[in-house]
């Protein structure tokens, strides 16, 4: 998943209440359609931690003094920026809405 498409969502950065009946109507049980977004929602998270880490390990530095704290502007910006994407569960919701989540139930196709 690329920062761009994260920034440009239309997920919902507030709150907003969905229809039940659509949110579960893929698998017409509501408990596996919220099971479905949220193990979704732990991979876009484990995505976007990743990227964010690599980001910010641009900016470390290895030194044994706790004198040399300073601020980094970079690192400040870089930061704000995944502030303000949209939150995982928000983004797995919309993509659980818009049919971009693929799943399958292995119990039903035995």
């Amino acid at each position: 998943m690329n920062m761009n498409d994260l920034k440009n969502s239309k997920a919902s950065v507030s709150t907003t209440t969905i229809n039940k009946n659509e949110f579960d109507a893929p698998t017409e049980n509501i408990y596996e359609a919220i099971s479905i977004a949220s193990k979704r929602a732990i991979q876009i998270n484990a995505d976007i931690k990743k990227e964010l880490l690599e980001k910010l390990e641009e900016f470390a530095t290895y030194s044994d003094s706790l004198e040399e704290v300073f601020e980094n502007k970079e690192q400040i910006e870089v930061s704000k920026f995944y502030e303000k994407l949209p939150k995982p569960h928000a983004l797995a919701i919309e993509e659980w809405l818009n049919d971009k989540i693929y799943y399958r139930n292995t119990e039903k196709d035995a």
